[in-house]
């Protein structure tokens, strides 16, 4: 029986996805809940696991191609499938129904698909350096030998997977060089330019390269340009903060602090054996201090309803952390925050920049957020006019911490500073709140002992 899994809703109102890379091939036989391929949605890498246990008949996208939901993605052929030697006629039946991870099913066997191993046709007038191998449709560059090694599916991160199908580069290939470890950027870097050169030197008869990747760029000696597609995070940022300034009339305040005494406090919580496996820096005390602000200006942990004709304040606080990446800016959400202690809060940041750079943030930790925080400092930058994620009122971009003169008690003395630049929409936030607010943070960082006080 032949079935079609269509590409289903991935939540949050997504009405596309990216294909990054395929998982098997067609003549492949998986099991159910087993991953298919990786696609990048709006917000996030997300892998699609099999709704039916079966033989792989069809794929109807290649990699790099964007898919509308509800269009086709893959057929199999359900009746091909070899059932569990325990499993009776009504068990293969039941399993032939499209049951997701994530919508309700529990999985009935784990594992990585096993691909079919191919041998090149005798009367391939090939080499062996140039041989082309059947595998999935992001394969690209000439492995080095004529028959790939098939098994479980390399150990990488989605940056460096995205990176390897920028460049052509079959990962299974590199994982046959390399062995059992996770690849890195580099590996990918060295497998091609090894394999660049060998296709360079290989006869006009070599096999036909695959198409280029998507990324082009001028030749050389030209005045060189590169293009690069549009989709994706990127382009959903792009959207989303292109619609956020030209519906949010934005006003920015800054106010420079002297947080000597909260870094004088963040060395003595670092010197603390109890703490040690709690990572607590600036962002930190800054998240913990708008948190507590937040709850004295609550204009600024608002939304606008435009429909409704309402302000909604919240009680409680979604903090927004803007995380730049290999696939653009996100900004991951910390739930509840104003109910984390400070270590909790310490360790809610480590695990999202953690899950943020391996590129496994799920859509589910992207949406929401009543308020959010863009860390400048790291790159050395004291301050800027950050723009409002939709829906949110507020926005505190944190600068540098650097060592200035600055009056001290009546005398100038050299203090640590840092810049706060603070964003909210004029329709719910006055000047006066937004001040109010930005004072507030300030207070709690300039005077960490205040914060007793609330």
């Amino acid at each position: 029986m032949i079935e079609e899994f269509r590409l289903p809703d991935l939540g949050e109102g997504l009405t596309e996805a990216e294909v990054v890379q395929w998982l098997v091939v067609p003549g492949d036989t998986v099991t159910l809940n087993q991953t298919l391929a990786e696609v990048e949605t709006a917000k996030a890498v997300v892998e699609l696991p099999s709704p039916y246990e079966g033989v792989v008949s069809a794929l109807h996208a290649e990699a790099g191609e964007t898919v509308a939901v509800g269009s086709p993605l893959i057929t199999f052929d359900v009746a091909g499938a070899e059932p569990a030697p325990s499993a009776q006629a009504t068990d293969a039946e039941e399993k032939a129904q499209p049951n997701l991870v994530g919508y309700g099913a529990a999985p009935s066997s784990g594992g990585r698909p096993v691909r079919r191993a191919r041998r090149a046709a005798a009367s391939q007038s090939v080499s062996a350096d140039a041989a082309v191998i059947e595998a999935a449709p992001h394969d690209a560059l000439p492995p080095s030998a004529a028959e790939p090694v098939v098994g479980e599916r390399p150990r990488s991160t989605p940056p460096v997977r995205a990176h390897a199908k920028r460049l052509g580069v079959d990962l299974v290939l590199v994982a046959a060089e390399i062995g059992d470890r996770t690849i890195t950027r580099a590996d990918v870097d060295a497998y091609a330019e090894r394999v660049g050169a060998r296709a360079s030197g290989a006869s006009a008869s070599s096999a036909p390269a695959s198409p280029a990747p998507a990324v082009s760029s001028a030749s050389v000696g030209e005045r060189a340009q590169t293009r690069i597609p549009i989709r994706g995070v990127r382009k959903h940022t792009a959207q989303a903060m292109v619609r956020s300034a030209f519906t949010a009339p934005h006003v920015t305040c800054f106010h420079t602090v002297d947080v000597t005494a909260t870094m004088e406090l963040i060395e003595q919580l670092r010197a603390d054996r109890s703490l040690s496996e709690h990572r607590i820096g600036p962002l930190v005390l800054v998240a913990k201090a708008v948190c507590m602000a937040l709850g004295r200006n609550p204009s600024l942990n608002a939304t606008w309803d435009e429909e409704a004709g309402e302000i909604i304040e919240n009680h409680f606080v979604d903090l927004g952390i803007a995380a730049a990446t290999d696939r653009g800016l996100i900004v991951p959400i910390i739930r509840d925050a104003e109910r984390l202690s400070l270590t909790g809060l310490a360790d809610a940041l480590a695990q999202l920049t953690r899950t943020a750079r391996s590129g496994r943030t799920s859509p589910a930790e992207l949406a929401g957020g009543t308020f959010s925080i863009t860390n400048i400092g790291v790159f050395g930058i004291d301050a800027g006019t950050p723009i409002l994620p939709p829906g949110q009122s507020g926005i505190l971009a944190v600068g540098a911490v650097r060592r200035q003169p600055w009056e001290h008690d009546g005398q100038i003395a050299l203090r640590r500073m840092m810049t706060l630049s603070v964003s909210f929409d004029h329709r719910l936030v006055d000047g006066a709140e937004g001040s109010r607010f930005l004072k507030d943070v300030a207070d709690l960082l300039e005077q960490p002992g205040r914060a007793m006080l609330y």
